[in-house]
């Protein structure tokens, strides 16, 4: 980010309440916890659980009724609302793009609100353009002409507009398409690796929220806080039935969302390139644990998978039988890697980085060997915990 950035800033409920005028129940009851600098809390639970309200008392876009929330140690409730929502970020589901406005003046908004000048606004819209991974050329475009998935990360470049300490996200990718939705969340979580902002982020999705968050705070009716634990403790230790019923019966395999690509040890395949000997790579293949050889470039992208066929002659081919599909983000969860290798009914993948060079290949077997050895932790765990005689 630019020199004048902003450090992210810790938020804490306390003791937050709000009833609406005539309404038989409280919508958030007494809920207090702390979010840490630079991390992201998905608050999730049912419908009409309090969470969208909860999330809107940090700009005071709904007033609380009673309690305080603090933006590193200074009470929303001190100045004036407007200000503080200038210099909140908000994304919401619906984006909320100004149809007629370009797409740098969509980001400028706010900056323009405080006065920044013209050179200053194209410019920190050029610079939110390309770190969202749009070329400057979407900058003169209108709305209509992007993506859905497109308009969602203008939405969230919006939001970073004025660099602010806080972020907040309500369902912001719930709209998308699923596939799209995956990407559009691993590209935020890249984003949030760098920027390190403090995210406050509503799903009804708990496989979202433990995808996405640091920490999780799960409500039941009525505002109650159930549950703040990071994902992991969530899973493994929910804190009561409602919890365990929410999160729901096949924590093994949520648990796959907990962990990234690029954190198991991936498996090597051998490598070759266009024009070397085949001799060599046949050698190889029978002696590595991925039994099949990887074409790739001078980058070492990967462009196929080499077949017995392929390596039959004396040179290996430059164009492989088999395209290397599909690629896996090394950002992305496990979760999504096997539904990856499923879905095309492969047993290996390659497993690239943000420019598309090759870190490993992920395997089926990986997978299952990770969540057989997280049922026996579990197992250990459990009966660590069961009384003894």
């Amino acid at each position: 980010m630019t020199a004048e950035s902003v450090s992210a800033s810790p938020v804490r409920f306390d003791s937050v309440t709000k009833r609406y005028p005539g309404a038989d129940s409280v919508a958030v009851e007494e809920l207090s916890f702390e979010v840490p600098a630079g991390e992201i809390c998905v608050l999730v639970g049912p419908s009409g659980c309090g969470k969208t309200t909860a999330l809107r008392m940090v700009n005071r876009t709904v007033e609380m009724t009673s309690g305080d929330i603090l933006i590193g140690g200074r009470s929303v409730k001190e100045g004036d609302p407007a200000r503080l929502r200038r210099e909140i970020g908000y994304v919401i589901q619906q984006i909320g793009l100004f149809p007629h406005r370009t797409i740098s003046q969509n980001i400028g908004t706010v900056p323009a609100l405080l006065g920044w000048d013209k050179e200053r606004i194209a410019a920190r819209a050029a610079e939110l353009l390309e770190l969202i991974g749009l070329d400057p050329e979407y900058g003169d475009r209108y709305p209509a002409q992007l993506s859905g998935g497109q308009q969602q990360r203008v939405g969230v470049a919006r939001a970073l507009a004025v660099d602010p300490p806080v972020m907040l996200m309500d369902e912001p990718f719930g709209a998308i398409d699923p596939i799209n939705r995956s990407r559009l969340q691993n590209e935020f979580l890249r984003l949030q690796a760098e920027l390190k902002k403090t995210v406050l982020f509503v799903t009804h999705d708990v496989d979202e929220a433990i995808k996405m968050g640091d920490r999780v705070a799960v409500l039941k009716k009525g505002g109650h806080l159930a549950q703040y634990a990071t994902p992991t403790e969530l899973l493994m230790e929910p804190a009561d039935d409602f919890v365990e019923d929410f999160v729901g019966a096949d924590r093994a395999l949520k648990r796959l969302a907990l962990m990234r690509v690029r954190d198991v040890d991936l498996w090597t395949a051998p490598l070759a390139q266009a024009g070397d000997p085949a001799e060599p790579v046949r050698t190889a293949v029978a002696a590595a644990e991925v039994p099949h050889a990887l074409l790739v470039d001078a980058e070492n992208r990967p462009l196929g998978w080499l077949s017995a066929r392929d390596l039959d002659g004396e040179q290996v081919p430059a164009t492989p039988d088999s395209v290397a599909d599909p690629l896996i983000d090394a950002d992305s969860v496990l979760r999504d890697g096997l539904a990856s290798l499923l879905q095309s009914g492969s047993l290996y993948a390659p497993v690239v980085d943000a420019r598309g060079r090759l870190a490993g290949v992920l395997s089926v077997e990986i997978v299952s060997d990770f969540l057989a050895s997280d049922e026996a932790s579990e197992s250990e765990l459990t009966a660590a915990e069961r009384p003894h005689d």
